[in-house]
This record gives C-alpha cells, structure tokens and sequence, in this order.
C-alpha cells in the first residue's frame, strides 16, 4: 500500500489494459483486505482514497480462478465498505412492468 498516484495510475494502464483517464473508480486492497485504496481520474487531475481498518477486512467479491481484476458496481463497492459479503449475496426477484410493444 505505499503506491501513490502515478503507481497507482501505472497499474492501472499497463497491467489491467484500461483508461485510466475514465471515469472509473479503481479499487486496490492489500493481501491482509484490511487496507484499500480508491484511485479516480477528475478531469483535471487524480483522486486517491486511502481506508485503513483498525478490526476486521473487507469481504471481497469472488474472482474467478487467473483473473487479477474485476468489474464491480457502484452498490458492490458500498457494500463491501460496510462489510456485507459478497459470496453468499443473491438479488431476490422483483416485478418489473414492460410496455407491450403495438
């Protein structure tokens, strides 16, 4: 966790392959998943978010097996903030109306 914005932004570039000047949050966490890091391009210049928990880790998202990177929304994020799993995690059914094309 001692990377800083251009290591961080480096990561980001060479080894995940995306745009760093996106929009994008990119979320870095320690091997211990008691330390995060939120890196974030704001038009003119970087963000970095640092979290440090005194007790306790953050549950991470599953990753599948040779993946180094995942994408995760914005309630993923919050979610793994305040320390909900996300491995035993399910989305109950909800109605949706449709329009019936005529």
């Amino acid at each position: 966790m001692r990377k800083g914005f251009d290591s961080l932004s480096g990561i980001v570039t060479a080894q995940m392959q995306l745009n760093v000047l996106s929009k994008d949050v990119y979320v870095f966490i320690n091997r211990r998943h008691t330390q995060l890091k939120l890196l974030q391009w704001e038009g003119d210049g970087f963000s970095v978010y640092y979290k440090r928990l005194e007790k306790g880790t953050y549950p991470l998202p599953v990753v599948p097996e040779g993946q180094c990177c995942i994408r995760i929304g914005v309630q993923q994020l919050e979610m793994m903030f305040k320390g909900v799993s996300m491995k035993r995690r399910y989305h109950c059914k909800r109605y949706q109306h449709t329009l019936d094309n005529c």
